[in-house]
């Protein structure tokens, strides 16, 4: 008998996009936010093949979008055979279970969709830890609806008794595992603070920005090592500490995980630990993808986290980076042959305010060598404060 083969390729998932436009929100910014979700889309291995939106005072409490807009995609993705839909905001359990029931397929929403790019971009045990912990988080008040589609594939035998109870039981399992991570992260965390005191006489300067802005791939070429870089999100989770020495002025350089626009609470909450880096950093290097069209706000956003974490009040160096990708801007709406050249945006407010800047492309290796001078200066500076009695071999 011929034996047959059978391609054991996974295909790649299809996904159908839903967000909405509030008040106050232009269309530019709601096409930007899709973007966004597309690109995650992308980085969880997914492709998107179309986007639903709806305007709206606020979110609808039982389906998120309303009945009429739920029944148009729910046509779509029966007409197309779409295999998941995609929120860009998180949804409570009671939508979940609403929504899963009319449209029949995967629903995954902002938060749920970043986990699962963290879970699969954890590399150390810090990280895998960490990842783990706010799924299980994210996960517990959910099990209401899990079970509902365990119900659902497997009828009612078994099922329709017991239920409540193995809910609970599973709950119980949930609450202890989230207890013994927590143990598990005070014990990395305590190994991690011992580390970091031993490196406590060198100068501390940690990477922060956006994601996908350029970080790893400037750490790559400050410290001349191969950290993994790639026109992903979130391509960096674990931290990074390199020993760099600029003429002959050593000191600490880290690499941390990338920040975004509505990042799950639970991911703030579990990564405090590895932002420590951040927290007890003596400089920060704010690096800007200035080619993005909306990178004041991720400045924003970058800052917003700063707060959170209570590193908003330290030194800062204003990075500009991808000035190669650069495209002039529009000025004023009304006047659109009014454009913004890259020369004269150097001049602009936005970088005057976050003096010390500079402008450079680290792919391209532009303005290079003037970043480390501006680097080497801050930390001579910073040294000398510290060690005044070294400041003669500098």
């Amino acid at each position: 008998m011929k034996q047959k083969f059978y391609d054991t390729a996974l295909k790649q998932e299809t996904a159908v996009l839903v967000g909405i436009i509030t008040p106050g929100q232009t269309d530019e910014q709601t096409k930007e936010y899709l973007e966004e979700l597309e690109f995650l889309v992308e980085t969880a291995g997914g492709k998107t093949v179309k986007s639903f939106t709806q305007r709206m005072q606020r979110p609808e409490r039982a389906t998120f979008v309303g009945t009429g807009k739920l029944e148009e995609i729910q046509a779509y993705v029966k007409a197309e055979e779409i295999d998941m839909v995609v929120f860009d905001d998180e949804l409570s359990p009671s939508q979940l279970r609403n929504i899963e029931a009319e449209l029949g397929v995967k629903i995954l929403d902002r938060s749920n969709l970043i986990l699962d790019i963290f879970a699969g971009r954890a590399q150390t045990a810090q990280a895998k830890t960490q990842v783990e912990l706010a799924q299980l988080q994210y996960l517990l008040p959910r099990l209401t609806r899990l079970w509902t589609h365990l119900e659902r594939q497997k009828g009612g035998i078994g099922m329709r008794g017991p239920g409540e109870s193995q809910i609970e039981t599973d709950r119980r399992l949930i609450l202890n595992k989230i207890s013994l991570l927590k143990e598990r992260l005070k014990e990395i965390d305590k190994q991690n603070e011992t580390q970091r005191k031993n490196r406590h006489q060198l100068i501390r300067v940690a990477l922060v920005g956006y994601t996908n802005v350029g970080k790893s791939t400037i750490m790559n070429m400050i410290s001349k090592s191969e950290v993994f870089a790639e026109n992903k999100l979130f391509a960096t989770l674990d931290t990074t500490v390199r020993k760099v020495v600029i003429e002959n002025l050593p000191f600490l350089l880290s690499d941390t995980v990338g920040f975004i626009r509505k990042l799950p609470h639970h991911l703030v909450e579990c990564f405090k630990s590895t932002l420590d880096e951040v927290r007890e950093a003596d400089v920060l290097v704010h690096v800007v993808d200035v080619s993005h069209p909306h990178f004041e706000d991720q400045i924003n956003t970058v800052n917003e986290t700063l707060k959170d974490i209570g590193a908003i009040d330290k030194p800062v160096i204003t990075v500009f980076n991808k000035m190669d990708a650069y495209q002039p801007t529009q000025i004023n709406p009304d006047e659109p042959e009014q454009m913004l050249t890259l020369e004269e945006f150097k001049h602009t407010w936005m970088a005057a305010n976050n003096s010390p800047a500079i402008f450079i492309s680290a792919l391209k290796k532009e303005n290079v060598d003037e970043f480390r001078k501006l680097l080497y200066d801050k930390v001579v500076a910073l040294h000398t404060v510290r060690y005044p009695y070294d400041h003669l071999l500098y």
